[in-house]
Formats: C-alpha cells, sequence, structure tokens
C-alpha cells in the first residue's frame, strides 16, 4: 500500500530528488503546501510563510536532528533530499520518511522533549529552522492552521501506516514498487521518469530488505516490464501493472476536510 500526495508538490515542479533543485522551487514552500489541504487567506498564508525566513546550509550526510537529543528546533525542507531513520537494538537502521522540498520536519518535537529520530541529509540541502515554540505563537493567532497541521500530521501518519503494513504483509516485490512510486510522486514528474536519489541500501533500510534482495527487486520489475532504468533513472513504463504489484490505495482521493471552518 502507498500514499499517492502529488498534489502536495505543486511547489517544486521540476526539482529532482539527487540534487533537488530546480528554478521553480518556491520560497514559501511549506505555506504552498499547507495551501493545497485547504486555502489560505493571505494572513494565514503569511503566517506560515514566516517560519522559513531563515535558511540554513546542510551537506551531504550531515544531520540536523539526532535520536535521543533534546529538541529545540524543527525544520522546513526547502531544498534537497532528507530521511528520518531510527537506529534499531541490533545496530541496523530503519528508515522511516524520505523528506522532499515542502515537507516540516521535526514534528515529534511538538509532543517529545527529545528527538524520536535522526534527519540526515541524503544529498546538498538547505532547511529553514524556527523554534518550536513559534508553533505555539502560530496556532494561537491563527486557529485553521492548527487544524491544518493536525490534518498534515494524520495524513503523513497514514503514510508510514501503510508502509507498516506492507513491510508486514506484502512481498519484497510489492514493497519496491511501493516505495518506487512514492518516489515518483513526490519527484513531480511530468514523463513517468525520476532520478532514483537514493542508494538500494536505503530502499532495503526504507522497506525491511537487504540491498542484494533489493537489486534483485529491481531487475524483476524491469524483466516484467514495469519499469526502466537508465544511468540512474527510472521510467514507469506500465502505471497500472505496477501499482497493483505495489497494493497501491490511492489516499489521495480519499482526503476529506470539509469539516474545516473557512478562512475569514
Amino acid at each position: 500500500m502507498i500514499e499517492f500526495n502529488a498534489r502536495w508538490d505543486r511547489c517544486r515542479h521540476t526539482v529532482r530528488p539527487q540534487s533537488c533543485i530546480g528554478e521553480n522551487v518556491s520560497d514559501h514552500c511549506f505555506a504552498d503546501r499547507i495551501a493545497t489541504l485547504i486555502p489560505l487567506s493571505a494572513e494565514e498564508h503569511a503566517a506560515i510563510a514566516r517560519l522559513e525566513d531563515r535558511e540554513r546550509p546542510v551537506r551531504r550526510n550531515g544531520m540536523v536532528m539526532r535520536e535521543n537529543e533534546r529538541l529545540t528546533e524543527m525544520f522546513v525542507l526547502r531544498r534537497g533530499l532528507m530521511m528520518s531513520y531510527m537506529i534499531l537494538d541490533d545496530g541496523s537502521r530503519q528508515i522511516l520518511r524520505f523528506h522532499f522540498p515542502g515537507d516540516l520536519m521535526g514534528l515529534t518535537g511538538l509532543a517529545f522533549a527529545k528527538s524520536q529520530e535522526t534527519i540526515m541529509a541524503l544529498t546538498e540541502s538547505v532547511v529553514c529552522p524556527f523554534e518550536r515554540g513559534h508553533v505555539s505563537e502560530l496556532v494561537a493567532k491563527h486557529p485553521r492552521i492548527g487544524m491544518a497541521l493536525m490534518a498534515f500530521d494524520q495524513i503523513s501518519r497514514v503514510g508510514l501506516t501503510d508502509r507498516l503494513a506492507a513491510v508486514g504483509r506484502t512481498s519484497a516485490k510489492a514493497r519496491v514498487a511501493a516505495l518506487l512510486l512514492e518516489l515518483r510522486a513526490r519527484s513531480s514528474t511530468r514523463d513517468g521518469s525520476f532520478a532514483l536519489g537514493v542508494t538500494q541500501e536505503e530502499i532495503g533500510d526504507a522497506t525491511g530488505l537487504t540491498a542484494v534482495h533489493v537489486n534483485r527487486m529491481l531487475r524483476q520489475l524491469e524483466e516484467e516490464n514495469l519499469i526502466a532504468r537508465d544511468n540512474g533513472r527510472i521510467t514507469v513504463v506500465n502505471d497500472q501493472r505496477l501499482m497493483r504489484t505495489a497494493k497501491y490505495v490511492d489516499r489521495q482521493a480519499r482526503i476529506d476536510l470539509g469539516w474545516m471552518p473557512p478562512a475569514a
């Protein structure tokens, strides 16, 4: 199962995962992303955009947050590709999410004093840090934004739940196919092809497979003419068959925020 959120990626039309630097990256990507969930007033949009007033470059493999460290900041990813992960008791790594421009990172900071995950840059990246206390001020002045953040978090949670269900109940091929669809959706490509942007080891750490098994599944998907690979790029050759293989569920079509009050 996979959550498909193509509509959320309007603020980065030409951004590719391996560099995520494109001419159309918005200066207020998170505000633009929230605006795809609910119509925002100009005042609400400006208030969210202020979360991105500061920029901080992050080198490849650099970390903005470490598991079990005290949380003081949250982040909007403006450019690049990052991931969040946990280290398990046996020393292995479980990747929880891949983060693209417009993502709000460190949301667990609203509930925990210490980070529940490590967030690391997979490419040269730019983040916009802000104190977690700013969220309190934002919600107090703009209650609808608080509702949107709650909905945003639940949509992300369902995506993580789908990943967990896939790891526990679907085949290796289905898991890899689902992750490819997720990466394509987040890459916002128009022609069905995208730069993979992650290694086979990272795909394995996200799906509970070894890098060798991931390689085998990629070859199988290619041999079945579901995808094509060329110099680090993936092209989805047959959408419907790949979705069936991935046990795809269209979460986007089921989002219903009709309960929220209109903008003032």
